[in-house]
């Protein structure tokens, strides 16, 4: 099958080698391969032939400039998506988004997965939850050399790896037209998980629960956490700490 990859972070290079792997045609569409959504150069090039796209892009700011983002690159997208015969669109979102409007940046992923549901491709939502790979950065914003400040917000974090594993497979699919979850197998809350991590880094500062400490102080309840027909991937975050 022809795979365009779009965007080539965390997620993109690993799916393009996994894609590649399994035996499928796959392009990596990026700025840095001169491909740009935001004005559309480049897309109809990369799209040629293309049977699949899947988009793991990600906006460059989380304020209310990233609801423009969205919206122009995915307006762009789809368009040329539909010159080029594409019939199947994957964007990969979060468990959730819909329920922190709150949060600037989770309310650009929303219209983004509307903007994807309008379009006439037949498409597939992966929703993910936190990345494994994202623990520490987050731990950072709310630490200084005495303590780590975090609330107590349930989350179910997975593997990045795993993440790539589960749109691969959406991808060689048919289209869903509807949303796939996916999460780690275990659950925490945020300062638990700011524990572990710490003690598997030998970092002996305290973790002290701050429901008003960092981005997900806005997050009420367990919206974070997927529901039951989530698909539950098999990396145990202690095991992927210590791998």
């Amino acid at each position: 099958m022809n795979i365009t990859v779009i965007g080539a972070g965390l997620i993109g290079s690993q799916l393009a080698e996994k894609l590649t792997a399994q035996g499928h045609d796959v392009t990596v569409a990026s700025l840095s391969s001169g491909v740009d959504l935001l004005t559309g150069a480049g897309l109809d090039k990369v799209l040629k032939g293309a049977h699949t796209v899947v988009n793991v892009t990600n906006s460059p700011t989380f304020d209310e400039k990233s609801l423009d983002f969205f919206r122009t690159t995915v307006t762009n997208l789809l368009a040329a998506g539909e010159r080029a015969g594409v019939q199947h669109q994957v964007v990969l979102s979060i468990v959730g988004v819909d329920q922190v409007p709150q949060l600037d940046y989770y309310r650009a992923k929303v219209l983004q997965e509307e903007l994807v549901r309008a379009g006439r491709t037949p498409y597939s939502v992966v929703r993910a939850t936190q990345f494994f790979e994202f623990m520490e950065p987050t731990m950072s914003w709310t630490s200084d050399e005495t303590a780590v400040r975090l609330p107590s917000t349930p989350i179910q974090p997975i593997a990045s790896a795993d993440v790539v594993s589960a749109l691969a497979a959406v991808a060689a699919g048919e289209p869903v037209n509807g949303i796939v979850e996916v999460a780690g197998p275990d659950a925490f809350t945020l300062d638990e998980i700011g524990r572990i991590t710490l003690a598997a880094r030998g970092d002996e500062r305290p973790v002290i629960v701050d429901d008003q400490a960092g981005l997900f102080a806005a997050v009420q309840g367990d919206a974070l956490t997927p529901g039951p027909d989530a698909r539950l991937a098999s990396t145990h975050y202690r095991d992927w700490l210590n791998g």
